[in-house]
């Protein structure tokens, strides 16, 4: 804590004491609602929605990869504690629908979609340009908004009535580093009829990935031990079906629902040699990898919504969807040119659904006063199976593990369930036209219940407050503080056992039937500044989160001769930094079609670690990042091209674990692209990934014998890996 006001005072003199400092822009309203006019896009020619928010500086990522078809995620999203009486997101699972953070979030008409997988975000690229009427940023907050919490709120505003249906396409081939070409393709279709305005989109698409590694081993006292080389390839493809339909039922009612089905198989090869260099001559072995897997998930959510002649509103929303994966591991040592003999057989599958409910009322009290309350009631249930085979002189084979030897995994069978029921109560007051204060109250009940090779059942009760007090300092400068309490769920996938995909030297990994949620306090002040003349925004945000019942890696063993260990709570901890972000057009070089992006991260962290007793930071919490990226428009060619740099700090990225010690780090992530529209609005993109260097990222594991703790060190191991560079060409439009 005795860090945070520094940070805070250098973040906002740095941030207020920017040169040229105006009070006003014109397209800034009294109350620091930014508006975007279609008008404002016509010299870009964007074929849909994605397309313009890929020109407003703050929101674009530079084009980076996204063309129009990706972009800024929206709609209900994970990432811990989501916004008070919003459907609350997965935090450490990513379950749920989330729902509001620190970035932006998009809402198209001034509403979301009750969906997932299919959330609002995703309806950008299916939404011509010639459809919306305007785009507006809003950075206060209001009761009449349908979302809370968020540090912006994208709305894209379309015209009441569209002039006729729209059918977009798009073609694309990607070409990887082996030269394997994988098509692509993506059909959708808008338009309205009436009050009911609807789209429609069949995706497919062929994948592809490949990855080469290298790994030199030395032993204790740095003598040779052995060299790996692994290649791997994994093909499949994958299908989806979804549609969006918003239907009017008259001038206080309406209704929206939303569908996704999708499906993907994928076939991975692994082939390995293994140089053993202990002994001379050096023995070579080769061993070969059979991975097959499937997915399926499909999607249903909806809304209804009705507003009263007095300006209050009701509202209920619900989801429901499933998302099934199975995949098998089968292991053979190479003896020959044409004979194989297994060694292993690891059979993982899991089943996880979701059925989410939320109704809500919101009224006016007295002027400047709103109150929204309601309550949501979630329910998820995760089967899971796990399969173990191996080579053995003693037991029976049995086909059900590929005719190896079954061995028995503690909690390979479960069965878990959450039923959540959370009220909530949220006021929101607006001070004066240049303050606003949002607070909120929530109480979350939850029952787990696990059955099967564990049976276990426990309660859960958490209060969850958050006060979001906003000032506009200026139409233009915006000062945002936040206390709120974040209380994440939990993932499912670590209560049960799970095949380890991530150290040879272990099949699978132990779940644990112990686990609670991680929760903390969370302390944060945001400022931003939009430049005059749609110069761009500059934004910093500084934070400190209070961790209680953090989750990282523990141990778990049972039998000493198997050492285990397993995602748990480790205990307390504390979190802070500076994130600093600018987008900025070159109008001061009289270049206002290039745009510029930066960010700098900063982060640091501490906690106790469980195996060794030392002070360190928390697990997936680096040093900071950084990235620069560039948009360069030329409209009198309409042509646009740009490029992206991102970069994470390499030291303290370490992984602790029960048996061995990981220390990461990797070169930056390049990307590239070159976009033109031919005169008959059909666009042609050029993409390319890791293009400077092959994006390498490599890992020092020390392996110890027995438990790290003990301190007895057996061997080193350098690995570096890279899936080299891709480059892919897309065509898309309408008609």
């Amino acid at each position: 804590m005795t860090r945070l006001p520094i940070l805070l005072r250098i973040g906002l003199v740095s941030l207020l004491a920017l040169p040229g400092l105006a009070l006003s822009q014109d397209n800034v309203g009294d109350e620091s609602t930014v508006v975007y006019p279609a008008s404002y896009f016509d010299q870009w020619i964007p074929i849909t929605a994605q397309d313009m928010i890929d020109r407003i500086p703050g929101l674009s990522s530079g084009g980076f990869g996204g063309g129009g078809r990706g972009g800024p995620s929206g709609g209900f999203r994970g990432g811990g504690g989501g916004p008070p009486g919003g459907f609350r997101g997965g935090g450490s699972g990513g379950r749920g629908f989330g729902g509001g953070s620190r970035g932006s979030e998009i809402l198209i008409n001034g509403k979301r979609t009750a969906g997932k997988n299919n959330s609002t975000g995703g309806q950008l690229t299916r939404i011509t340009a010639d459809q919306v009427d305007y785009i507006e940023i809003i950075r206060g907050t209001s009761g009449e908004l349908d979302v809370r919490g968020s540090g912006q709120v994208v709305n894209v505003v379309l015209f009441d009535t569209f002039s006729e249906s729209t059918i977009q396409y798009e073609a694309r081939a990607q070409q990887s580093d082996d030269n394997t070409v994988t098509p692509s393709g993506t059909l959708s279709y808008s338009g309205q009829f009436g009050g009911l305005n609807f789209q429609m989109e069949g995706r497919f698409s062929d994948v592809y990935f490949q990855n080469n590694s290298k790994e030199n081993s030395v032993l204790a006292d740095f003598s040779p031990n052995d060299f790996i080389h692994e290649r791997r390839a994994s093909e499949g493809d994958n299908s989806s079906i979804s549609s969006n339909l918003d239907y009017e039922i008259g001038g206080n009612s309406s209704v929206r629902f939303n569908a996704l089905w999708s499906e993907g198989t994928q076939e991975s090869e692994l082939y390995r040699t293994t140089i053993d260099r202990k002994l001379q001559p050096n023995v070579t072995t080769f061993q070969h990898e059979l991975n097959p897997s499937n997915t399926d998930n499909w999607e249903v959510g909806g809304d209804y919504e009705y507003n009263t002649a007095g300006g209050s509103r009701f509202k209920i929303l619900f989801i429901s969807n499933s998302f099934t994966r199975g995949s098998t591991r089968e292991r053979f040592d190479v003896i020959g040119e044409n004979e194989e003999d297994k060694n292993l057989f690891l059979d993982n599958w899991s089943n996880t659904k979701e059925r989410i409910v939320r109704g809500s009322y919101t009224f006016d009290l007295f002027d400047g006063h709103d109150f929204e309350i309601g309550a949501e009631r979630a329910q998820t249930i995760l089967d899971s199976t796990l399969a173990l085979g191996v080579r053995s002189s003693s037991g029976t084979p049995s086909a059900a593990v590929g005719g190896l030897v079954p061995v028995s995994v503690s909690n390979a069978n479960s069965t878990v369930e959450e039923v959540r029921y959370e009220p909530f109560l949220i006021h929101n007051w607006i001070i004066n036209p240049r303050m606003s204060l949002e607070s909120s109250l929530l109480y979350e009940s939850s029952e787990i219940t696990q059955s099967g090779d564990v049976s276990k059942q426990r309660d859960f009760d958490f209060l969850k407050p958050k006060v979001d007090f906003r000032y506009d300092l200026t139409p233009t400068i915006q000062l945002r503080g936040t206390v709120e309490k974040i209380v994440q769920q939990l993932s499912f996938n670590d209560f049960v056992a799970a095949t380890d995909n991530q150290d040879e030297d272990s099949n699978f990994q132990a779940g644990n039937a112990n686990l609670r949620q991680e929760w903390y306090w969370n302390y944060e002040v945001n400022a931003e500044y939009r430049l005059p003349n749609d110069i761009g925004v500059v934004s910093s945000r500084l934070y400190y989160e209070d961790w209680r019942d953090k989750i990282e890696r523990l141990d778990v063993t049972v039998d000493e001769s198997q050492l285990l260990s397993a995602n748990g709570n480790v205990g307390d901890g504390s979190k802070y930094g500076m994130d600093l972000r600018a987008s900025i057009r070159m109008r001061m070089i009289d270049m206002p079609n290039l745009l510029i992006t930066a960010s700098q991260t900063m982060e640091d962290s501490k906690i106790t670690d469980p195996f060794l007793g030392i002070e360190r930071r928390m697990l997936f919490s680096f040093r900071g990042r950084n990235s620069f990226g560039f948009r360069h428009d030329i409209p009198n060619w309409n042509l646009n091209y740009g490029g992206n740099w991102n970069n994470q700090f390499d030291g303290g990225r370490v992984r602790y674990e029960i048996d061995d010690i990981e220390i990461s780090a990797g070169d930056p992530f390049w990307t590239a692209f070159v976009e033109w529209v031919s005169p008959n609005n059909v666009t042609f993109r050029l993409d390319a990934q890791r293009i400077v260097n092959s994006g390498e990222f490599c890992r020092e594991r020390q392996r110890f014998v027995g438990r790290t703790s003990a301190g007895i060190l057996e061997e080193i191991e350098d690995q570096c890996s890279t899936s080299g560079p891709t480059v892919s060409l897309r065509i898309y439009g309408t008609f």
